[in-house]
């Protein structure tokens, strides 16, 4: 039975492993050809897209650091061009690091902004003109809890930073290609400790921290960016899910 992103040509960055990983596993599930970027993964993008492929779908990896213009368009346009197309992108590339400002060099202040906002801004500029010919595209970024509202926590700030300035171009661009057919939207993924623990296996533990009481996976991140991939999804954009099981209220 056909998924409901059956012919559709789907690019996740930083897709090799972890969240990322996830997406892709989800996109293919549901019927969509899907590529991923990696950097320095290249064991896992392998495994992958063999994994991938056993499940019926087109899938290629890509080597790129979405931080670099030149790496970011010969990017879209490969998967483009192997893929017959690309309507789906999700950024989920982004670095992460925990430090006070004061700590902070700034060449971990640049990378944290390029890795995030910088990538997000370079993917989407290169891969709306392929949706925008179709008339139809997903645009879904990686955001984090509390960033959306700029809320404060300690040793985050250039992380933060990033992920504030990733809602800010989603929901300006948003407004730039919508009368195209292209959706753009955040998914805010709360704590997710464990990548490999499945939904099921999560409903069996406890987390004092979150509403629903357990904690979060994965594939609840990749459920939630799936969904908004679909054409159910057609009337939400320049949107911030945010998937914390009540984490952060």
């Amino acid at each position: 039975m056909a998924g409901r992103l059956t012919g559709h040509k789907a690019l996740v960055t930083g897709g090799a492993r972890g969240i990322g990983r996830a997406i892709a596993l989800a996109l293919a599930r549901e019927g969509a050809d899907v590529a991923v970027s990696y950097l320095t993964s290249a064991a896992g993008a392998r495994t992958l897209v063999s994994k991938l492929r056993g499940m019926g779908v087109g899938a290629i990896a890509i080597r790129a650091d979405v931080r670099r213009e030149g790496e970011v368009r010969h990017l879209v346009d490969t998967v483009a061009k192997r893929l017959d197309g690309l309507d789906i992108l999700v950024n989920n590339a982004g670095n992460y690091v925990v430090k006070n400002v004061e700590d902070l060099s700034y060449a971990e202040w640049r990378d944290l902004l390029d890795s995030n906002v910088t990538a997000a801004f370079l993917c989407a500029k290169y891969a709306i003109p392929p949706m925008r010919r179709r008339g139809w595209g997903r645009i879904v970024s990686l955001g984090a809890a509390g960033a959306y509202r700029a809320h404060g926590s300690k040793g985050m700030s250039g992380f933060y930073a990033g992920k504030a300035g990733i809602v800010a171009l989603s929901k300006s661009l948003a407004r730039e290609v919508g009368r195209h057919g292209i959706t753009v939207n955040v998914v805010s993924p709360g704590v997710v400790e464990d990548y490999d623990l499945t939904v099921a296996e999560a409903r069996r533990r406890k987390d004092k921290e979150t509403a629903t009481g357990r904690p979060g996976t994965a594939a609840d991140i990749a459920n939630a960016v799936v969904f908004l991939c679909t054409e159910e999804a057609s009337f939400i954009t320049g949107d911030v899910l945010n998937v914390t099981g009540g984490w952060l209220l």
